[in-house]
This record gives C-alpha cells, structure tokens and sequence, in this order.
C-alpha cells in the first residue's frame, strides 16, 4: 500500500469534527484514493487511534459488526440515527460535500 495515501486518509479521518460523519468514499475522494474498500482496510489495521465511528457506509449505514458500539458513539457525539442509519444531508461533514448538479426537479 502507498504510504502517502495511507497517511492522507488518516489525517483526513483525523479531521473529522465530532458531530459530524463521512462516508468511506468521501474519504476515498477527499484523499485521492483508488477505492472506499482502501479507508476501510486502513481502518481497520490501522484505524484504532481514529474517531473511526464518524466513518460510515454511502447509505449512512454502519458496518454489521459495529453496529451498535458506533451508533452509541455517534449518539454521545449528539447524531442522531433513525432505525440504524444516519442523515447524511443533515450530519455530513461539510468538507466532504460534493457539489450536487443542478437538477431538473
């Protein structure tokens, strides 16, 4: 694995506020990775120092296996989820926000 990729994902996890979440390919695209499978790979060998809960799939799921230990954190963090999934337009860390294209609605 790229050791400078690898460190841009973690100073990017780094930076995400409390309160706020992203997805793993947010992740992916703010630190120019080849794929969301890589953050989730480099969290979890690497990912133990990282407020990994803010990290979440592109439906604003979580992982299976960390369910409920994540959607507590994210809840003491004050994010709210409804049945297991949170609002990614409303918890979205702003530096993860892609600029949506004008549609036709």
């Amino acid at each position: 694995m790229d050791e400078e990729i690898h460190e841009r994902v973690r100073d990017i996890i780094k930076a995400i506020p409390r309160g706020r979440v992203a997805t793993y390919g947010d992740i992916a695209d703010l630190a120019k990775a080849p794929s969301p499978r890589l953050v989730g790979r480099i969290l979890n060998e690497d990912g133990h120092d990282l407020p990994w809960q803010r990290v979440l799939k592109a439906d604003g799921t979580c992982a299976p296996h960390l369910r409920e230990t994540q959607l507590q954190m994210l809840h003491e963090e004050g994010v709210p989820n409804l049945d297991g999934k949170v609002n990614l337009r409303e918890y979205r860390w702003e530096d993860a926000r892609k600029e949506e294209a004008p549609g036709l609605w």
